[in-house]
């Protein structure tokens, strides 16, 4: 207990799961609040002290499945194991905390969905300013931002991070400015020093400076971005060779979408079964990774008509070449998850039916590789220019691993013959086993002449001869006695003890060559994680423009043709997701656009409810960005603008509980939209000043 008391001390906000023996124990308070989310039994204890203590427990090979539970339900989980073989240990077995658990440090499948990324965002405040750090521990993706609180929350809103952590100093002015909807942490303010921060990103990095990232010019991030660092330092996240680069999120680069548009146009929902969102209309990708990138450049949508043009090209181009597509589709869902699987490698929790997989997924990434080298495509040739198939490491996976291996590596029998003599002849000696024991068995039965003579096994005493008790007088004398049954005697003999040492032996020693020679195996594969992320970003670019050609060519979408110029023209368009929801027999109502700062540059739409007003408004926005993500569009024709900023204000929503009536909260979102707006911009108003009486609606949306 003072053992359990010294580690909770070093962790007092973490329910500690503590190993004892075969079980992971939690004590006082944890055990209160495991076995309330939990479900197990809540027993008390005598720990040497007069007052008893709370305890609860599970065996420790349930830990995946209790684990999540504590994770899911908000709460930080430190896993304290034994550091040393409790055979050899003299006297109390060494303890210590080897992992630590948060919601936005998940390792482990259970906790992640595959079609999200996990991210651990940091936040750092300084002045009208913000630095903003995002990392994803499952993949390596790791990015940094910086810019005004508004633009920060929106990344915050849209990238959805499972936690937050920043200065314990700005506790209420985080909560003020992003609310109470994140799970944070804070961390103390020596943490969110700029020079620890840059000795801590050049450290692991290992290089001079942050140029080659491009990131040097944002101090803000750069801080956000060493906190990360330090975090996972602290959790006891040593492994992190994974995290290879660093990518900036430029508000430039991006169309500008707040927050409340988000919401608005109904882009991500959230996370309902069945959520009518525009992701859910077109994400039709096959992979864990290309889902992965669509949503995130569903929220960050081009806005440089060079990089949007490249898009729309390639998907085009896979609506002509649809025997090509149906191939790279077809490659792309046997790679898997590789961008996960890579992110398993540094902390060696990749197990031998994972490995298995990489080594699939290389190969189908060679057949992929030969497959668009020659299309007649400048991106598509770009993109496969940037997969490397890693043939050495795909070579080696499949020489040294069996071919169906066991999903965990304590169970072993996962290396091949001819790897390593002295395993092979172990394993001669403990598979040749069972004939020795029908040999030894026949020369018993001869010398005793007992016909119904047996040879068993069991954990107790290990082997044994059993005899029926109508045999009982046969037996000779050097048989040594062990256990009377009902109906039986067991005996052992000098020669089967001699043996079933011999075969135990073999069967440790088996398995720890076998892990050897698996540690070897995944030091190699360390140098080959970078190669993996690239490759895994060409696929799941594949895969989303490929899902982009599938779903223009299903549900009649044209190439949007996007311009310099003002003017929006949109010819027969539809609203996506209203189309595809609509009952078999009713067809859409096409409606024609023209917006143009010349001649037309604001159209003032009235008409009877329930006649497609706000349908038609929204259209508009929800073509316009799937345009400026590089996909082809509900309509007959669309000229399209390169636009900066999308703005709407719909929908009387009132936060009562912030203090803000409709009418605040429509003034609010006004207000931000003129604040914001320049000459690029659209913007949606769905009856502006409803909020309030006739007059004053009409004056303000004057």
């Amino acid at each position: 207990m003072q053992q359990h008391r010294a580690i909770k001390q070093k962790h007092p906000d973490a329910i500690l799961l503590f190993r004892v023996g075969d079980f992971y124990e939690t004590f006082a308070e944890d055990a209160v609040i495991a076995s309330r989310i939990l479900g197990i039994t809540l027993t008390k204890r005598n720990n040497g002290a007069a007052a008893s203590s709370e305890l609860a427990g599970f065996p420790h090979h349930a830990l995946e499945t209790y684990l999540h539970k504590l994770v899911k339900a908000g709460h930080r989980v430190a896993i304290c194991d034994q550091l040393e073989d409790p055979k050899q240990a003299k006297g109390l077995v060494k303890r210590g905390v080897t992992e630590l658990v948060t919601p936005g440090i998940a390792t482990n499948d259970k906790l992640l969905d595959n079609g999200s990324n996990n991210f651990l965002a940091s936040v750092h405040f300084d002045g009208n300013l913000t630095g903003m750090a995002l990392l994803d521990i499952s993949t390596g993706e790791f990015f940094i931002a910086e810019g005004t609180q508004e633009y920060i929350d929106k990344l915050l809103q849209t990238l959805k991070p499972a936690e937050v952590i920043f200065q314990r100093s700005h506790q209420k002015h985080f909560k003020e400015v992003f609310g109470s909807a994140f799970y944070t942490y804070s961390l103390e303010s020596w943490v969110f020093d700029h020079q620890y921060a840059l000795d801590s990103l050049l450290k692991h990095f290992q290089t001079h400076s942050l140029k080659g990232f491009g990131v040097e010019g944002l101090p803000l991030g750069i801080i956000a971005a060493g906190a990360v660092l330090h975090y996972l330092r602290d959790t006891e996240h040593p492994n992190l060779q994974h995290i290879t680069t660093l990518q900036r999120i430029d508000v430039k680069d991006h169309l500008w979408v707040d927050k409340f548009t988000i919401r608005n146009l109904e882009l991500l929902g959230n996370g309902q079964a069945n959520d009518h969102t525009l992701l859910s209309i077109l994400d039709n990708t096959i992979s864990p990774i290309g889902a992965r990138l669509l949503k995130r450049w569903l929220t960050l949508p081009l806005n440089n008509e060079k990089k949007i043009n490249q898009r729309l090209d390639l998907v085009e181009f896979f609506i002509k070449e649809t025997d090509l597509r149906n191939e790279i589709t077809r490659h792309i869902s046997q790679c898997g998850d590789i961008e996960r699987l890579a992110g398993k490698i540094p902390a060696k929790r990749i197990n031998p039916r994972e490995l298995i997989h990489i080594a699939k997924g290389l190969r189908h990434i060679e057949q992929l590789k030969r497959l668009c080298e020659n299309a007649d495509n400048a991106y598509l040739a770009t993109l496969a220019g940037a997969l490397d198939p890693c043939p050495d490491i795909a070579d080696r996976i499949e020489r040294e691993i069996v071919e169906n291996p066991p999903a965990a590596v304590n169970k072993g029998g996962f290396i091949r013959q001819g790897v390593s003599a002295e395993l092979d002849e172990l394993q001669s000696i403990a598979s040749g086993g069972k004939q020795y024991l029908v040999s030894l068995q026949q020369k018993e039965i001869e010398q005793t002449g007992i016909s119904s003579l047996k040879i068993g096994f069991n954990n107790v005493f290990g082997y044994y001869l059993e005899v029926t008790h109508a045999h009982k007088d046969k037996v000779p004398e050097r048989w040594i006695r062990k256990q009377t049954l009902t109906n039986a005697e067991r005996y052992i003999t000098p020669e089967l003890k001699e043996y079933e040492e011999k075969i135990t032996g073999a069967e440790e020693k088996i398995l720890s060559i076998e892990m050897a020679l698996y540690d070897q195996l995944l030091q190699a594969l360390q140098e080959y994680i970078h190669p993996m992320q690239v490759n895994a970003n060409a696929l799941a670019t594949l895969d989303c423009l490929a899902c982009f050609a599938g779903n223009a060519l299903q549900y009649q979408y044209k190439r949007p043709e996007i311009h310099l110029g003002g003017e929006l023209l949109l010819k027969e368009s539809r609203h996506p997701v209203i189309e595809r929801n609509l009952p078999p027999s009713e067809a859409y109502i096409a409606n024609d656009i023209l917006l143009d700062p010349e001649t037309c540059q604001i159209i003032i739409l009235t008409g009877p409810n329930m006649s497609g007003k706000s349908a038609i408004l929204r259209q508009t926005a929800l073509i316009t960005l799937m345009a400026h993500m590089g996909s082809f569009v509900p309509a007959a024709y669309a000229k399209i603008p390169l636009t900066d900023k999308i703005f709407t204000r719909v929908g009387a929503n009132d936060n009562l509980s912030g203090g803000e009536s409709t009418f605040m909260v429509e003034m609010n979102e006004t207000a931000s939209i003129i604040n914001n707006i320049s000459a690029r911009s659209l913007i949606l108003l769905d009856e502006i000043g409803r909020g309030t009486s006739t007059y004053d609606g009409i004056s303000i949306a004057w």
